[in-house]
C-alpha cells in the first residue's frame, strides 16, 4: 500500500511519512476546530447540525492541512493536492498544457 502511495506521488519514503503524518494531525485538528465551532454556535437540531458540520469541515479541512503541512515542509506537496481536488470538484481551472 505504501509503495502504491510513492509511486502514485513520486516522493520517497521519508516525504511519504511526513505527509501521512500531515493528513493526520490536520484532519485531527479540523476535527477538533469544528466540534468547537459547532459547539459555539448551540444548534439543537440533528440535521441541521450535521448539514452544518459537514459543510465547516469542507471548509476548514483545506486550510488546516496548509497549515500544518509548513513545519513539516509539505506545503508544495498540499498546495498541489488542494488544487487537484478542486479542480476535480470544478471550483479550479485545469491547466491546459
Amino acid at each position: 500500500m505504501f509503495e502504491r502511495l510513492q509511486k502514485k506521488w513520486k516522493v520517497g519514503g521519508l516525504q511519504l511519512a511526513l505527509i501521512l503524518c500531515t493528513f493526520a494531525i490536520g484532519g485531527s485538528a479540523t476535527g477538533f476546530a469544528g466540534k468547537k465551532i459547532m459547539n459555539a454556535l448551540s444548534i439543537q437540531q440533528d440535521w441541521l447540525w450535521a448539514v452544518i458540520y459537514i459543510l465547516l469541515i469542507t471548509i476548514i479541512w483545506p486550510m488546516a492541512v496548509l497549515i500544518v503541512s509548513i513545519p513539516f515542509g509539505q506545503f508544495s506537496f498540499f498546495i498541489k493536492y488542494i488544487r487537484k481536488i478542486g479542480e476535480k470538484m470544478g471550483l479550479g481551472k485545469k491547466n491546459e498544457a
